[in-house]
């Protein structure tokens, strides 16, 4: 059993942490600008079951392996910030199209997918987590309080629950303010852009970021 002290301290720790715009957030608002409510509430899903692997990695022990490996780290922060200048890239590439995707449901299958698997592989390589859960995480358990594995999956069980719905909200917000640009093409077009120079953004953010910070 974990003790009460150590569940409110770490839900107090996580709150501050997850309300400030970080990159999840700045991921979702780029995602909502870009593909709207739908996509942006798809990918805080898939980007908490990525997250989600993460956790049990490092409750497992390969994450602090991870984490404590240099050249591991840099790996994952490179692929995840390569991944997300990727995405962002095909964004505005594809920015003239949002009308046409507004309008037809033909390749909402495809899309639905794709989105899918994008907002998972960021979560999965999100380094800052790894780095969460495996140095700030274990300061909340107790030993004497059970399996140590299971106290962080509860914990950080109880991060994602509030991540989500944090997230969520983000998507929400984003995307009713894309719905008024959508009225326009040239202005659904320019916030299409928008999102997917934000997206890069935070790619080149994730690569210049030291592992500490």
């Amino acid at each position: 059993m974990i003790p009460a002290g150590n569940i409110a301290a770490f839900l107090v720790a996580a709150t501050v942490l997850i309300v400030v715009p970080g990159p999840g957030v700045l991921f979702t608002i780029g995602r909502a600008l870009t593909d709207g409510k739908r996509a942006a509430l798809l990918s805080v899903v898939a980007h908490s079951l990525g997250v989600l692997l993460v956790l049990v990695m490092v409750a497992a022990g390969l994450g602090a392996v991870v984490a404590a490996s240099s050249i591991a780290l840099t790996v994952v922060k490179f692929t995840g910030a390569l991944y997300l200048i990727y995405i962002g890239v095909q964004a505005i590439r594809e920015r003239r199209s949002l009308r046409e995707a507004l309008e037809t449901q033909a390749r909402q299958p495809e899309r639905t997918r794709r989105v899918f698997r994008q907002g998972f592989v960021v979560g999965a390589t999100n380094p800052k987590a790894i780095i969460f859960f495996s140095a700030v995480l274990p300061q909340f358990v107790d030993p004497s309080g059970g399996p140590i594995p299971l106290q962080m999956l509860v914990l950080g069980g109880m991060f994602l629950l509030i991540a989500l719905v944090s997230d969520s909200l983000w998507a929400l917000l984003a995307g009713t303010a894309r719905n008024w640009f959508a009225r326009s093409p040239r202005r659904l077009e320019a916030v299409g852009g928008a999102g997917g120079v934000m997206i890069i953004g935070l790619g080149a953010s994730v690569a210049v970021t030291g592992s500490s910070n």
